[in-house]
């Protein structure tokens, strides 16, 4: 029998994907009442996020559902845990950005997750440069990066970030995901990251561990 919680996701996927925003808001309102914020933004959030990011993947889903549905839960989150409340994580500062190409739907899968999950995270676009990239890097002070990448050749090029940023004198911890990285499981170790992330899940548990290791 399907539990409570696999229900209330359910609804929870179905008023995302349909856009209705006073369903998503009005599924998480009764649901506070009996679980915590994090532990409903966990348990409800981020796993309707991968689904959903998972159904794009598998061309179920169109681009501008799983947009949109990052952007409805992103208001919920900051409904849930408006900045500044104990329930947001004391933190290193964290950027992510597409490197190279212009495919944005896994960044945007992996920001609004690590939101709900209570980080906040500077947001460097898509089609990033490695040049322009670590100089960003530098001026904002970032101690986590997550990079996103569709294509193979924009995989690689992390291989020149890590370098640049090593010669640089930035001790950055980087986090990658995306296509090539799952084809090649052991790609995100030939470039010099720090951790790869299949889902936003587990892009959550990547930086949760390297958050509590960076002073």
């Amino acid at each position: 029998m399907i539990d409570r919680l696999e229900k209330d996701k359910q609804a929870f996927v179905q008023a995302l994907l349909s856009l209705d925003r006073l369903e998503a808001s009005r599924i998480v309102e009764a649901m506070v009442v009996r679980m915590q914020p994090l532990e409903l933004l966990e348990e409800l959030i981020v796993p309707s996020l991968d689904d959903i990011g998972h159904g794009w993947e598998q061309g179920s889903l169109a681009l501008s559902q799983v947009y949109m549905s990052g952007r409805i839960c992103e208001e919920i989150v900051d409904a849930l845990l408006p900045v500044g409340v104990p329930g947001r994580v004391n933190q290193p500062i964290i950027a992510i950005a597409v490197l190279e190409d212009f495919h944005a739907l896994g960044k945007r899968v992996v920001s609004s997750s690590l939101r709900a999950a209570g980080f906040e995270l500077l947001d460097y676009g898509a089609g990033q440069k490695v040049e322009a990239l670590v100089e960003k890097v530098k001026t904002d002070a970032v101690k986590i990066l997550l990079i996103s990448t569709l294509l193979l050749p924009s995989a690689l090029k992390v291989k020149q970030l890590r370098q640049m940023l090593d010669e640089s004198g930035l001790h950055v911890r980087l986090i990658v995901g995306g296509a090539p990285f799952r084809f090649d499981s052991l790609l995100w170790q030939e470039v010099g990251a720090d951790g790869m992330g299949g889902t936003s899940s587990e892009a959550i548990a990547i930086v949760r561990k390297l958050v509590g290791e960076i002073p």
